[in-house]
């Protein structure tokens, strides 16, 4: 594909556009943020051990029931604590504003490559049927 088209061209300009963002700006320091907290990331290094553990447990031919009900009671309660850390909700937050001005974008998009005016086409909120950028949810694009 040409790199240089009108299209991407367009594209482009509403990447900077999307970094210029308020929520967007947020979202990136608080994801710096997160980057920087140590117990955090403590937090999550031990979720991401106790899920290997847990997986190569469970791949073995006899897995050992009692250390896989350990690593999930382990894995669940650190998964409580990384979603307590001021960080991780602040974060979550932050995220939910960038996910929710993206899937605005996509969806206005949808409706203009399914013929709609480009200066008049309006998502609307929570539409069921509208595309959420998930597959797995989707009923089909229009």
């Amino acid at each position: 594909m040409d790199q240089n088209t009108e299209v991407i061209r367009a594209a482009r300009a509403l990447g900077k556009a999307i970094q210029a963002d308020e929520r967007y700006k947020e979202y990136y320091a608080q994801r710096l943020k997160n980057d920087e907290d140590k117990a955090l990331n403590g937090l999550l290094g031990k979720l991401s051990i106790l899920q290997m553990s847990y997986q190569n447990e469970s791949e073995k031919e006899e897995p050992d029931q009692a250390r896989l009900d350990q690593w999930d009671e382990d894995f669940r309660r650190t998964y409580g604590e990384v979603m307590l850390n001021d960080n991780m909700r602040a974060y979550g937050e932050k995220k939910q504003a960038v996910d929710d001005m993206m899937n605005y974008i996509v969806n206005l998009l949808t409706l203009c490559v399914n013929g709609e005016d480009p200066e008049t086409a309006e998502p609307k909120p929570n539409d069921e049927g509208a595309c959420t950028g998930s597959c797995s949810t989707c009923g089909g694009c229009g």
